[in-house]
C-alpha cells in the first residue's frame, strides 16, 4: 500500500484530516504534563480553553482553578467545560467560585427529566488549547491522583499526554468549540484559534470522537490490520469488543509482536480471578499482556511499527469507542515512534506479564505488587471489573473459548436470572409498580422530545419560507 493510499485509508477510518507542519513534545505523567500546562496558562493573553473530565476539588484542583482565576482577572477569556458525572464528587463551591471570578463554567450532560437514559453518554475529553496557538490533549485530569502522595508512599498514576503547536492546533480548538456548544450557545467565529503558522515537521490526525461516530475504533481496528511488525498498547480500562480481539489475535497469528499494558489485577479478591479472564483469547493467540506493578496507569496509547501512534483519552472499551466525547492525537512520525517504543519499554520494566499456563491464566512470578493505598485501588478495581463485563457478555453469548471461571460466572447468572424470575413471579407488584412508573417516565421524556423536534421544524420551514421570499424580492 503506498503512501498516498495509505492516507486516504486513514482519513476515510478517523474521519480526520492529516495535519503536516506540527511540533509534538511527548509528557510523561503529572510531573512533565502538570507544569507546561501551567507555564501555557501563565503565558495566555488571550483565550484558555480547558476541556476537562474531572477537576477535582483537591490541591492539584485548587493550583489550576487560581491560575484560571488570575488570568479571568487579567481579561483572559477563560471557558472550562467539565463533565456532572466525572465532576459528580466536586462540590458546587468549586465552580461558584470559578464563575464568580469570571471563569465561563459549562457542565456537560447532566441528567435531565426529558432524557433519562442520557447521562450514559460521558465527555470524557481531556484537552487545554492557549491563544490558539498550544494545545495539549491528555489522559490525565485534574487531580493529586496523579501527583500522588510522597509522604505515605502513594506513587502517582502513570500517565502520558503531549503538547501540540502547529496548524493541528485549531483542529483541537474546534473540537472544543464543538463540545462547547452541546452544553449552550455556540461560541462565537471570533472566538475560535486561527490556523497557525507552521512550527514542524510532523503530521498529525486530530480524532474527536462523539457518540455514535466510532472514529476510533476504526483507527485503532485499521492500524491493528496494517501493522507489520510491531503493536504495543498501553490501556487503563480494557473490554475489547469481538472484533477488536480477533483483530489484535490476527495481527499476532501474522508475526506482529502484540504487546498490551493494562492495570494490575484489582485487589479485591472476588474480582481478581475474573479480571484476568479475558486475556485467555489474547494470549492463546500469542498476544503478550503485562500488568503495571504501581499504583494505577491510566495512559491510552498505542504505536505501531515506529511509525504511527496515538495518545489521548480513548480506552479500548465500547463505552469510550461508541458513547463518549474522547479526544486522540494520531502522530505520523517516526521519531516520535521511538519516543513512544521507548517509553513503553521502560514502562514494561515496572510491569509484570500474564501468562497462559494450561487452563490457567497467571503472572509470572506471582500477582503484581499491591497499591500501597488510595485512588490507584479503585482505579484498578475499575479496569478488573470491565474485564468482569466482558467476560460475562462472552460466557452469555459464546463468543469465545471459556475458562473453568468464566463457566462460573455463566452459573452465576443463571442463578441470579432464575431468582429475578421467581420474585418476579411471586411478587408481581413489586415489579410491575416501578415497571409502570419508568416506563410512564420514558413515555414523558419521549413526548417532550417529539414536541421539542416538532418546534424546530416549524422553525425550520418558517424561516426557509422567508428565506424564498426575500429572493423572490
Amino acid at each position: 500500500m503506498d503512501d498516498a493510499t495509505l492516507d486516504r485509508a486513514f482519513a476515510r477510518a478517523s474521519g480526520a484530516p492529516r495535519r503536516a507542519g506540527n511540533r509534538v513534545r511527548l509528557l510523561r505523567n503529572a510531573a512533565e504534563n502538570y507544569p507546561a500546562w501551567l507555564d501555557a496558562i501563565a503565558s495566555a493573553r488571550r483565550i484558555i480553553h480547558c476541556e476537562m473530565y474531572i477537576f477535582h476539588d483537591d490541591e492539584q484542583g485548587r493550583l489550576f482553578s487560581d491560575a484560571l482565576i488570575g488570568k479571568a482577572a487579567e481579561g483572559v477569556s477563560v471557558r472550562l467545560l467539565y463533565d456532572w458525572m466525572g465532576g459528580r464528587s466536586t462540590p458546587r463551591r468549586f465552580w461558584r467560585r470559578l464563575r464568580h471570578a469570571n471563569v465561563e463554567v459549562r457542565c456537560y450532560n447532566p441528567p435531565r427529566f426529558d432524557r433519562p437514559l442520557g447521562w450514559i453518554s460521558r465527555n470524557h475529553r481531556k484537552a487545554i488549547i492557549v491563544d490558539g496557538a498550544v494545545a495539549f490533549v491528555t489522559g490525565l485530569c485534574v487531580g493529586q491522583a496523579w501527583v500522588g502522595n510522597p509522604g505515605k508512599h502513594v506513587d502517582g498514576w502513570r500517565d502520558t499526554g503531549i503538547e501540540l503547536h502547529g496548524p493541528a492546533v485549531a483542529d483541537v480548538d474546534a473540537a472544543f468549540a464543538d463540545s462547547w456548544a452541546t452544553a449552550g450557545t455556540a461560541l462565537a467565529p471570533s472566538a475560535a484559534s486561527e490556523t497557525q503558522m507552521t512550527a514542524g515537521d510532523v503530521a498529525v490526525r486530530v480524532v474527536a470522537s462523539a457518540p455514535g461516530k466510532l472514529g476510533l475504533f476504526r483507527v485503532d481496528e485499521f492500524v491493528a490490520s496494517i501493522a507489520s511488525r510491531r503493536l504495543w498498547l498501553t490501556d487503563a480500562y480494557y473490554g475489547g469488543t469481538a472484533s477488536y480481539v480477533q483483530a489484535l489475535r490476527a495481527a499476532a497469528r501474522d508475526g506482529v509482536d502484540v504487546r498490551l499494558l493494562v492495570p494490575g489485577a484489582t485487589d479485591i479478591p472476588v474480582l481478581r480471578p475474573f479480571s484476568r479472564a479475558g486475556y485467555r483469547p489474547l494470549l492463546d493467540s500469542g498476544v503478550r499482556v503485562f500488568e503495571w506493578n504501581g499504583s494505577m496507569i491510566h495512559a491510552k496509547t498505542a504505536v505501531a511499527d515506529g511509525r504511527w501512534a496515538r495518545v489521548g483519552s480513548t480506552n479500548l472499551n465500547v463505552a469510550s469507542w461508541i458513547g463518549n466525547r474522547e479526544l486522540d492525537i494520531v502522530v505520523e512520525d517516526e521519531g516520535f515512534g521511538a519516543a513512544m517504543e521507548a517509553m513503553f519499554l521502560d514502562d514494561l520494566e515496572h510491569a509484570t506479564e500474564v501468562v497462559l499456563d494450561g487452563n490457567r491464566v497467571h503472572a509470572v512470578g506471582g500477582a503484581a505488587r499491591p497499591a500501597s493505598s488510595g485512588g490507584g485501588s479503585s482505579g484498578r478495581a475499575m479496569a478488573g471489573a470491565l474485564r468482569v463485563g466482558s467476560t460475562v457478555a462472552a460466557a452469555i453469548g459464546n463468543t469465545r473459548v471459556l475458562e473453568p471461571v468464566e463457566a462460573t460466572i455463566a452459573i452465576a447468572g443463571s442463578l441470579l436470572l432464575g431468582c429475578v424470575a421467581w420474585l418476579a413471579y411471586d411478587f408481581p407488584r413489586g415489579f410491575s409498580y416501578p415497571f409502570a412508573i419508568v416506563t410512564a417516565w420514558l413515555a414523558a421524556a419521549a413526548l417532550l422530545r417529539g414536541i421539542a423536534l416538532s418546534r424546530e421544524r416549524r422553525h425550520d420551514r418558517g424561516a426557509q419560507k422567508t428565506a424564498a421570499l426575500d429572493l423572490r424580492q
